[in-house]
């Protein structure tokens, strides 16, 4: 079928369109040609910012898409600029497991949501989380709530996207273990390591957007998507370390002495278990084994190493938090 992709040129994004065009659809990629977009992405490509799609109106009527898959809305005001030149066609949207209460309690240390999380589980009751943090691929007025209102009165599915891996990521999720492989360090500091944070690598996540493409049962409704079973964030790492080939030890000491980078590995209070119960039931769908994902993105990410260094100051953090080892 034609399919119009609202970005599509970077990771997940990137991912659905390549496995469309691998079936044959016609894709028509409409995205503002940034420094991470991959130019060799398969279908035409609409070069622009999201907010002046009307520029190319002419040619999305042209082209009359059956389908629309949205990658990038990060703002209601995203939504709100597109919907009217978009037809009213079968869309998915990526959304993010962010949207739920839990995540809220786990920013904050508290646990406020029982696990695992379904899609009628407590939405965040606060808004706009990132407003002030200064990322540059996030605007202050960021908010998924908002972004999910506005596509599920237009029928929608909305694909709730969990920790997301695998090759091209462009936010490394694996790199805090792999640069210190990399440096040859044999003793690497991580705290209780004990959080349960549902992952999704993006070959499986592909698959799940292609799903609820084909079948009109999830229409109007949020799915969560992820792996079916969630390991440890500690057993997570020592999977990393094992596919990198490193016997490096993974070295309990108190949270307080985390480099930043390792954060992730203290003590929380609120565990982000997903429950992908209604994706099995509604669209047919079913990720791989985690383990061999794992590998499968560790051999990419080693072969594709990032431009930044491990530094002395990145060492003489890891040896403070050594010594404080238990």
């Amino acid at each position: 079928m034609r399919v119009l992709l609202l970005g599509g040129t970077w990771f997940l994004g990137r991912r659905v369109a390549e496995r469309l065009a691998a079936r044959g659809d016609e894709l028509l990629l409409a995205h503002r040609g940034s420094a991470r977009s991959a130019p060799d992405v398969p279908g035409e490509h609409l070069y622009g910012e999201r907010r002046e799609l009307a520029a190319h109106a002419a040619r999305i009527r042209e082209f009359d898409p059956q389908a629309v898959v949205d990658t990038c809305a990060l703002t209601g005001s995203d939504v709100e600029a597109v919907l009217p030149v978009l037809p009213r066609v079968p869309t998915v949207v990526l959304s993010s497991q962010d949207v739920y209460e839990a995540y809220t309690g786990l920013r904050t240390g508290r646990e406020l949501s029982p696990v695992p999380l379904t899609e009628d589980s407590p939405l965040r009751r606060d808004r706009y989380p990132h407003r002030g943090s200064g990322h540059p691929d996030v605007p202050d007025d960021y908010e998924k709530l908002d972004v999910e209102e506005r596509w599920l009165r237009e029928g929608a599915v909305v694909l709730r996207l969990p920790l997301v891996y695998g090759p091209y990521d462009w936010q490394r999720r694996e790199e805090p273990i792999l640069r210190r492989v990399r440096a040859g360090r044999t003793r690497i500091p991580v705290g209780a390591a004990d959080l349960l944070w549902t992952k999704g690598h993006v070959d499986d996540l592909a698959t799940g957007v292609l799903a609820a493409l084909d079948s009109r049962a999830a229409d109007g409704l949020a799915v969560n998507l992820g792996e079916h079973i969630t390991v440890t964030v500690g057993t997570w790492f020592r999977q990393i370390l094992d596919a990198a080939g490193s016997a490096a030890e993974l070295v309990r000491v108190p949270d307080e002495a985390l480099p930043a980078d390792l954060a992730l590995s203290g003590a929380m209070a609120q565990q982000l278990l997903v429950s992908v119960a209604r994706a099995r039931e509604l669209l047919g769908w079913a990720p791989a084994p985690p383990d061999g994902r794992v590998a499968e993105s560790v051999r990419w990410h080693l072969a594709n190493p990032p431009e930044t260094a491990w530094t002395e100051a990145d060492a003489a953090a890891d040896d403070a938090a050594l010594a404080r080892a238990s």
